[in-house]
């Protein structure tokens, strides 16, 4: 007697498409197109990375470089365990919680603003953008001559503070100054990213809203930012890697003196000023971890399926 075992009848959906010819040609000289840029993104990228690594493991100051000695992770233990690690750690996160906020708020207006203008958009769309073309560390220049109390005009405006009031003599009104800078340099970019979010929120939801008595803020709240979810997402995420990446501005304004330094600035001074290349290099991997923390927990905080935003699934 024999036994027929049945074969499981294969469904349509698990034949794998025919791919042409010409396909598979334009495949091949797709990957032939990239793989020159491929190349030079991993030397100029991952190999940085990679030699940061190394020498983060190394006792190694430029001043003696004969003198190099593995220490594996005394870099790392000894950075973690300084409170003025931690400290430009808490200065770099008010720095970023701080100008993104601000700068989210001041965005999405400005969108608001460049979306609904009727006359003279391209004139009010440029005057809006101004401040994002001009180099971070002229603005930095132009805000530290602002604040200053000898020639600046920031006193002579705000009613509250005297007239030779040092916004540069003490942390609070340093980092305020530095705040400032930024946020007015880099609020463009957040309006431009918000306007492109603007601009995908379907119209007719909005009228319909409108129709069904809803006020303004109902429409802005229940109808306008849920649809600019990935949008605001995607702005969030890039400013606030960028703000915590932030160096230009301390260093024209204040140079990291009054506790404005940040971890950037710190690891510039290790690498740059003080020549301890191992040091330098632990506090460049540590920089690039948290920075990939900051990125985890934004798209997590979030919850946005950027596939699904695309219309991809």
């Amino acid at each position: 007697m024999t036994t027929t075992i049945a074969t499981p009848a294969t469904k349509a959906g698990d034949i794998p498409p025919e791919v042409s010819d010409r396909t598979r040609a334009e495949n091949r000289l797709g990957m032939k197109l990239v793989a020159p840029a491929l190349i030079v993104m991993l030397v100029v990228t991952a190999f940085p990375i990679l030699r940061a690594l190394w020498l983060s493991f190394y006792n190694y100051s430029l001043t003696a470089p004969e003198d190099r000695q593995f220490v594996g992770i005394d870099n790392y233990v000894t950075a973690l365990t300084d409170s003025l690690f931690w400290r430009d750690i808490g200065m770099t996160v008010i720095y970023m919680l701080v100008t993104v906020a601000f700068e989210l708020v001041i965005g999405f207006a400005f969108a608001m603003i460049m979306h609904r203008v009727i006359f003279a958009r391209g004139v009010i769309r440029t005057s809006i953008l101004i401040p994002y073309g001009i180099i971070t560390v002229v603005s930095g220049f132009a805000w530290q001559f602002a604040f200053t109390y000898q020639n600046g005009f920031v006193n002579g405006w705000l009613p509250f503070v005297s007239a030779d009031f040092n916004w540069f003599g003490d942390t609070v009104p340093a980092v305020i100054a530095i705040m400032v800078s930024e946020i007015w340099k880099t609020t463009p970019f957040m309006s431009l990213l918000l306007l492109a979010g603007l601009a995908q929120v379907s119209e007719d939801m909005i009228e319909a809203a409108k129709v069904d008595g809803a006020t303004w803020w109902q429409r802005l709240f229940k109808v306008i930012l849920p649809n600019m979810r990935a949008a605001i997402m995607v702005a969030v995420l890039f400013r606030a890697l960028d703000a915590y990446r932030i160096f230009d501005n301390i260093f024209v304004m204040t140079a990291g003196a009054q506790g404005t330094e940040s971890i950037s600035f710190l690891t510039y001074r290790q690498s740059i000023e003080q020549f301890q290349l191992g040091m330098g290099s632990a506090l460049a991997v540590l920089l690039f971890l948290s920075v990939l923390l900051v990125a985890f927990v934004i798209v997590k905080l979030f919850r946005v399926d950027l596939a699904q935003a695309r219309g991809e699934s």
